[in-house]
């Protein structure tokens, strides 16, 4: 049985609906709120990812579009991750409050700019693409130029007009480092010597293709009376011509050029001091001859220049070089042409011009001495030019001086060997 109590409370009792999960209800909204940071977050970075990707263009940099390239690839997988997420989450939209509308309209927004991400990812992947293939076209055209250089550099050397790298390298050394000393005389007067021998290689090569009798022209240089081991030593005698002309008035200070105005920036002083003549040679030996000339053609140097050339290419040979005086006449009106002849002639001039610079910072000053034709060879005070000559022992003839190609220099206590070729001696095998 019932009882009486009971049946009144079921007869009373009355069904009310069960009230809302607050906890459920905040951890939804919190999801979505963590969902739309997340959004935001990413397109955040993805803006980022894609302002590194157009900064990598400028300058194009290849490695640093691949990195940026890869970033905006990751961000817009993360995204589309967060997609598949929602809507695993939330299969269907049931009822859809404004709040909601919102969200799903800036949703679309920001797949809407994703796709705009994606189509300039693609064009500048196809922008990269033909950036590669004309890099690998200007290597190609590198290479060839390379080629067509090499080519060039291997017919100048062949005609004595290329400049040697190693004379690049000297003349990079640092201005402040270079100290006075014998050991730099030395070394300039081989350089000087150097410049003379590669000079003449144009020089003697001109004067074959103008159809010059070269025996005969060695002859009127030094004498028939020069008996040579080999007829391609006949070439001692151009390098003796050039030598004389060159050397001409070495011991003076003002090396027998008339400088017209007294002083001209320290180039042209009628007395300068040691340090002048020191300085004189640092600012020179660094540059090119042609620079120098060009920022005063008038200098003693340029001075210096003009006659030499006038005195070392004679008008008859001038003449049959080139067919016509107008070189010759534009070097003696004051200009410096930029033919590759005088161009070589200028390198071996500033390089003697060096060495009477060079020759004149000392104190005492260096003296230059010559040796005459005829006379006994002596090791303390000559060098042959020809290294793998003969020379008889003791009891023997002392070989004589066919010919000085290059003066000797008495520095201090020390002797520089004059260089000189041996008549009538034999070469070793």
């Amino acid at each position: 049985m019932l009882r009486a109590g009971q049946k009144e409370n079921q007869n009373n009792d009355k069904v009310y609906p069960q009230p809302l999960d607050e906890s459920l209800i905040n951890h939804n909204t919190t999801s979505m709120d963590s969902l739309i940071a997340k959004i935001f977050t990413n397109i955040s970075s993805l803006k980022t990812a894609y302002i590194q990707l157009q900064d990598a263009h400028t300058p194009y940099d290849p490695d640093r579009i691949q990195a940026a390239d890869k970033l905006v690839i990751e961000e817009l997988t993360k995204l589309s991750e967060l997609k598949h997420s929602y809507r695993d989450r939330n299969p269907k939209t049931i009822s859809a409050t404004p709040q909601d509308a919102r969200l799903l309209t800036e949703i679309q927004q920001q797949q809407n700019l994703l796709k705009t991400y994606e189509v300039m990812v693609k064009k500048f992947q196809t922008q990269i693409q033909t950036r590669d293939t004309e890099l690998t076209q200007l290597q190609s055209q590198i290479e060839e130029a390379k080629s067509r250089k090499a080519k060039l550099e291997k017919k100048l050397k062949q005609r004595g007009l290329h400049t040697k790298d190693g004379e690049n390298e000297e003349e990079e050394e640092s201005f402040f480092s270079v100290e006075l000393t014998p050991n730099l005389f030395t070394n300039t007067v081989e350089a000087a010597y150097k410049s003379i021998h590669d000079f003449s290689k144009p020089l003697i090569n001109m004067m074959k293709a103008a159809g010059w009798d070269l025996d005969a022209a060695a002859d009127a240089i030094v004498g028939s009376g020069v008996v040579y081991a080999k007829r391609a030593h006949k070439k001692y005698a151009f390098e003796a011509y050039i030598c004389q002309r060159m050397f001409v008035g070495f011991q003076e200070e003002s090396f027998s050029v008339k400088s017209g105005h007294g002083t001209e920036n320290g180039n042209g002083n009628v007395s300068v001091s040691n340090e002048g003549f020191f300085h004189q040679f640092l600012a020179v030996r660094a540059m090119d001859p042609l620079d120098v000339l060009s920022q005063n053609p008038d200098s003693i140097f340029g001075k210096f220049c003009r006659a030499r050339y006038l005195t070392v290419v004679h008008q008859k040979m001038e003449g049959s070089f080139f067919g016509n005086m107008d070189q010759r006449n534009y070097v003696m009106s004051g200009g410096h042409p930029r033919t590759p002849f005088y161009q070589a002639f200028l390198r071996m001039a500033k390089s003697v011009w060096l060495l009477h610079r060079l020759a004149h910072s000392f104190e005492p000053k260096v003296r230059v001495f010559q040796v005459k034709q005829g006379t006994e060879f002596s090791e303390v005070y000559m060098e042959s030019v020809v290294k793998d000559v003969v020379i008889s022992g003791e009891g023997a003839e002392r070989p004589k001086v066919g010919l000085m190609v290059m003066p000797g220099f008495m520095i201090c206590t020390s002797v520089v060997q004059s260089k000189v070729y041996l008549s009538g001696v034999s070469c070793a095998d």
